[in-house]
């Protein structure tokens, strides 16, 4: 299997394996496979996919960015060799001496023709079906607060009610918010969210959201006083 070697400056700190059809979370925050605890790195930050033989680097939003051999990337298949850089650290992605390394073929570089929309629909929901290999376990969205509230609340209703109704599912204060400002609802695609009514509309990675739409994971929405962040959890 690929080898991460986590470094700071020239000292190897810690080396992770990549296993074939897992993820690996890159963030300061806890609950991140490779956390990096400096300032410069965000909560979550990155993340590197299994994807068929080869492995895909994508920038979660990051606020300072991720770079690969000193440039500065969206999404990116790991090659042998190659220097992540983020914040100041630095993951070296290599394989081991014995293990054969795939060959750079015409199918990635048409890959990454696609667009970033489209690489985190592929990375966050059809990389079980890309592979041919069924999810171990069904991950289930959360909420979690940022700002304006505290813990965080598993979506595991059909429909999750949001608003400053003291009877909603996830309470929000603020003048323009509505009793029920927006819902949550799990559909066998995905979490869709809908903004229902309030003179406060929600904001989903700081756009207006005027009707519905699909939370991909690490959305930030907000909505009143409270800022809110959307992740999977197994």
């Amino acid at each position: 299997m690929p080898i991460l070697t986590l470094k700071f400056k020239e000292m190897a700190i810690r080396e992770y394996r990549l296993e074939r059809e897992q993820n690996l979370t890159i963030g300061r925050r806890e609950g991140n496979d490779v956390i990096i605890e400096n300032l410069a790195v965000s909560g979550h930050h990155a993340k590197i996919d299994s994807v068929g033989d080869g492995f895909l680097l994508t920038d979660l939003k990051s606020k300072n960015g991720t770079f690969v051999n000193n440039e500065e990337i969206t999404s990116h298949w790991l090659k042998a060799g190659d220097v992540v850089t983020i914040g100041k650290h630095n993951l070296i992605f290599d394989y081991a001496e014995d293990e054969p390394k795939p060959a750079e073929e015409g199918v990635m570089e048409q890959t990454m023709a696609l667009d970033t929309d489209q690489y985190r629909e592929m990375v966050t929901n059809d990389v079980p079906e890309a592979t041919g290999v069924p999810p171990q376990k069904e991950s289930v969205g959360v909420l979690s607060f940022l700002s304006g509230g505290q813990g965080e609340v598993e979506l595991t209703k059909k429909l999750t009610k949001i608003g400053k109704d003291p009877s909603s599912d996830v309470v929000v204060s603020g003048i323009m918010v509505g009793k029920t400002a927006v819902t949550v609802s799990k559909r066998p695609t995905g979490y869709y969210l809908s903004y229902v009514g309030g003179l406060a509309k929600p904001k989903v990675n700081g756009e207006t959201i005027k009707e519905s739409i699909r939370l991909r994971e690490f959305d930030t929405i907000e909505l009143g006083s409270s800022k809110m962040e959307f992740v999977y959890k197994q």
